[in-house]
C-alpha cells in the first residue's frame, strides 16, 4: 500500500487554532499526519524541486473542511476539486498539486481516502457488454505500485531536470520527454470532453507525444515536435510509447469483474475524482 505508517510524524496542522476572546480555544486540537509513499522515489523531479530524490511525502488526515472542498459545486464544475483537495492536505506548501506526477497524485488520493473513510471503496459499476448495473468493492489496502524501474531495456537515461532520454530504433532521433503531471492529465480530459460533445475524432497518441515530448534532437519548438509526432514511423511510435510506460510509476487498485446477468469478463480500475471520495453522493 502507499502508506508508510511506521514514519508517522508528530501532528501538524492548524484545526481548531482559533481563540475565543484572548483565552485558547479549549476544543483546539491539531491533525495528525502520515507520509505516504512515492511511486515516483522523487524521479522525474527536476533538481531543486522539493520532491527531487524524496521517496516519501507528509499529508495531514482529511477534515470536514476537506469535505467542503470535495462538496463545492463551484469547485466541482470548474474540475478542480481534487486539486484544491490535494494543496490542502500536503504538509509542504511549496509543492503545487498540478505539478505532482500523476502517480505520486493517485498515492496521495488513496492515502486520504483510506485515513478518513477505511479501505474499502463501495461502489457501483456498468458491465460494457450489456449496461447492467452492479455492486463492487475495492480494497485499497490491495494497491500495486510500479515505480518505473527497468530503464536499460530501452536505455534510458535520466537528466539533471527530470527528463528522460532514449534514441529511437527506426529513424534514431534522440527524444527527451517529461512525465505527465496532474495539470496534463486535466487538461487532456477536458480535450477529450471538448472533441466528444463536437463529435470530432481523437488523436490519442500523437496528442500524447505532443505531450509529453520535449525535444527531439535537440529541437525544442513546438512546431518541430508537432511536425514530427504524427509521422513517426509505427515501430518508432511503439518503441517511444513503451519507454514512457516503463518510465511512468504509479499506483493501482483493480478488480476481476464478471457480469452477473451477461458473464462479460474484465479488469475494473478506480476511478480517481470526486466520486472516488463520496461514491454515492
Amino acid at each position: 500500500m502507499s502508506r508508510n505508517n511506521n514514519q508517522r510524524s508528530k501532528p501538524h496542522g492548524d484545526v481548531g487554532s482559533e481563540s475565543i476572546g484572548a483565552l485558547p480555544n479549549p476544543l483546539d486540537f491539531i491533525s495528525p499526519t502520515e507520509y505516504v509513499e512515492l511511486p515516483s522515489k522523487g524521479k522525474g523531479y527536476p533538481s531543486g524541486h522539493p520532491l527531487h530524490d524524496q521517496e516519501t511525502i507528509e499529508i495531514k488526515f482529511m477534515t470536514a473542511k476537506e469535505e467542503d472542498i470535495l462538496s463545492s459545486r463551484a469547485l466541482l464544475k470548474k474540475g478542480i476539486a481534487i486539486e484544491r483537495l490535494i494543496e490542502s492536505v500536503i504538509c509542504n506548501k511549496n509543492i503545487v498539486a498540478n505539478e505532482l506526477l500523476v502517480g505520486d497524485r493517485n498515492a496521495i488520493l488513496i492515502a486520504t481516502r483510506t485515513s478518513a473513510y477505511g479501505n474499502i471503496y463501495s461502489t457501483k459499476v456498468t458491465c460494457p457488454n450489456c449496461a447492467t448495473v452492479t455492486p463492487c468493492d475495492f480494497d485499497l489496502n490491495t494497491a500495486i505500485i510500479y515505480d518505473g524501474k527497468g530503464l536499460e531495456e530501452y536505455n534510458i537515461q535520466i537528466t539533471t531536470k527530470g527528463l528522460f532520454k532514449v534514441v529511437l530504433p527506426i529513424t534514431k532521433f534522440e527524444v527527451e520527454f517529461r512525465l505527465l503531471r496532474g495539470q496534463d492529465e486535466i487538461d487532456m480530459i477536458k480535450k477529450s470532453q471538448k472533441l466528444s460533445k463536437n463529435k470530432v475524432s481523437e488523436e490519442n497518441i500523437t496528442d500524447q507525444f505532443r505531450k509529453f515530448v520535449v525535444s527531439v534532437n535537440g529541437y525544442g519548438e513546438r512546431s518541430v515536435i508537432d511536425h514530427v509526432a504524427p509521422k513517426l514511423p509505427a515501430q518508432d511510435s511503439m518503441f517511444l510509447r513503451g519507454a514512457y510506460k516503463k518510465c511512468s510509476p504509479d499506483i493501482k487498485i483493480s478488480n476481476d469483474f464478471t457480469c452477473p446477468s451477461c458473464g462479460n469478463e474484465q479488469e475494473l480500475e478506480v476511478p480517481f475524482g470526486a466520486d472516488f471520495f463520496w461514491p454515492n453522493r
